[in-house]
């Protein structure tokens, strides 16, 4: 009986050096693939975090450079945010700090540097939108309205489309075309949600152009 058993287990033992020998490499690379991939997963998720916290570590340096009104140091720290972490959101953040911070101290090229950065390298809409709403501010204090314009004509997500329309009237204001503006204050209006204390602001333009809110209807749709 031992000796049958031996003779199954041998038969069995060449069955599986066969399929090993068949089989074996594929099996390999396949376990490979599977606990690299797995490795590779754990990784990725660790340096994004590592990354992240990182990031925010730098952005800090961003943030105390603001407080302390340091146009210079400002500008070092968006230059090594963006260098090293331009797909994060607080580079996206850290531009828009710099606009302002920037034009405060009267560096205007650089303000606008910054928000065209953030205009255009963005990983997210909405700070495009409010990036591209801070550069219109900056063309209509240059009188550069044509250039402010243009600026508009990006898409943004719906809900900056009044805030668009509210900043397309302040140019259509400055030059003069009354009409447009008071359209484009209206579609403004209409678009903000009657909670929102930006729509008293724009009550506040839209009485001066002589219009009563009372006889406005509240849409979400906004005028082109």
């Amino acid at each position: 009986m031992a000796k049958h058993l031996d003779l199954e287990e041998q038969e069995q033992l060449d069955q599986i050096k066969h399929f090993w020998n068949q089989y074996g490499n594929l099996i390999s690379w396949m376990l490979i693939v599977v606990f690299g991939s797995f490795a590779a997963w754990n990784g990725w998720n660790y340096w994004q975090r590592t990354q992240a916290a990182k990031a925010a570590a730098l952005y800090d340096e961003v943030d105390r450079a603001a407080v302390a009104k340091d146009a210079d140091r400002m500008q070092r720290a968006l230059a090594d945010m963006q260098s090293q972490f331009a797909s994060t959101t607080f580079a996206s953040q850290a531009a828009l700090q710099a606009g302002k911070t920037l034009f405060d101290a009267g560096k205007l090229p650089e303000a606008r540097a910054a928000l065209a950065w953030a205009a255009e390298k963005s990983s997210d809409d909405s700070y495009k939108a409010v990036a591209r709403l801070r550069l219109a501010a900056l063309d209509i204090e240059a009188q550069a309205y044509d250039q402010a314009l243009k600026t508009l004509e990006a898409p943004v997500p719906k809900s900056f489309e009044p805030l668009v329309a509210d900043r397309r009237g302040d140019v259509l204001m400055a030059q003069g075309k009354l009409d447009e503006a008071k359209a484009q204050y209206q579609a403004a209006w209409r678009g903000l949600s009657s909670r929102t204390e930006y729509r008293r602001l724009v009550e506040v333009k839209l009485a001066s152009l002589g219009v009563d809110v009372a006889g406005l209807t509240p849409t979400t749709e906004v005028v082109r």
